[in-house]
């Protein structure tokens, strides 16, 4: 939803079909084999609603299946890797980076792969935070006593490492940007993968010449793989202002 808050941000015109896979997530702690099943599944899903664009608005299903589904499908197919990684690289002055991440995309090795393909020169280095996820999942970032604690023990030992740049590479780290970026005393710049997916959807559809024109109010669909309730709550605080349909569904391999 940190992705979809920057898109409904820079373009408000667009409507948007969000798949929330509640009763599978998260992801960041699965197989790579098991999350690529999945993303191929729910992309397959959503395809067939006719959407115009794909946005796999979550890293580790980026990294297991974003080059799989530019193959397969006929539409445009955005991921939040590359732009993540791209940003890194131009914001970086000694071309060494931090890359805080789920346990699969670190495994995956996908953001020092991607920063490796457009400069060789650069330094990464990668950790996972396994506690950043269920913090925000639960809203317990809002107590900065226990956010500042599971941070600590998470980045105690890059706290003065020579890194210039981090990438919060999940989707759910955003909500902890700022708490981050005070922990390194304003030192590191913290890089929003979101804030860049978004940047490189209003590109893609400009280029593509598919932006939806101005047409009133726009009303997103929502659709969720499980118990939407807790999901609700999570919108109410996340995204009060949308405007938006939720439906439950049931989507199984």
């Amino acid at each position: 939803m940190t992705v979809v808050r920057e898109i409904t941000r820079q373009l408000p015109n667009e409507r948007i079909l969000y798949f929330g896979d509640i009763s599978r997530c998260p992801y960041g702690e699965k197989d790579l084999e098991t999350v690529r099943a999945y993303t191929i599944q729910v992309a397959e899903y959503l395809v067939a609603k006719d959407i115009k664009m794909l946005v796999i608005a979550c890293n580790t299903a980026t990294a297991a299946a974003l080059e799989i589904l530019r193959e397969r499908l006929e539409i445009p197919v955005i991921g939040v890797i590359g732009p993540g990684a791209r940003s890194a690289i131009q914001h970086s002055r000694n071309g060494k980076v931090l890359v805080l991440a789920t346990s699969g995309t670190v495994k995956s090795n996908a953001y020092p792969d991607a920063i490796m393909r457009l400069n060789q020169n650069f330094e990464v280095t990668s950790q996972a935070c396994p506690a950043f996820v269920p913090l925000v999942e639960e809203l317990r970032y809002k107590d900065d006593i226990v956010t500042g604690i599971v941070i600590h023990q998470a980045l105690k030992a890059h706290m003065h490492s020579d890194a210039d740049t981090v990438i919060l590479g999940c989707t759910h780290y955003p909500l902890l940007k700022e708490s981050i970026r005070r922990y390194f005393e304003g030192r590191k710049a913290v890089i929003d993968s979101g804030y860049e997916t978004a940047r490189e959807v209003s590109s893609m559809l400009n280029y593509q010449k598919i932006l939806r024109p101005p047409a009133g109010e726009v009303t997103h669909t929502i659709l969720i793989n499980g118990d939407s309730s807790r999901f609700k709550y999570i919108l109410r605080d996340w995204l009060p202002e949308l405007k938006y349909d939720m439906k439950e569904i049931e989507l199984k391999v």
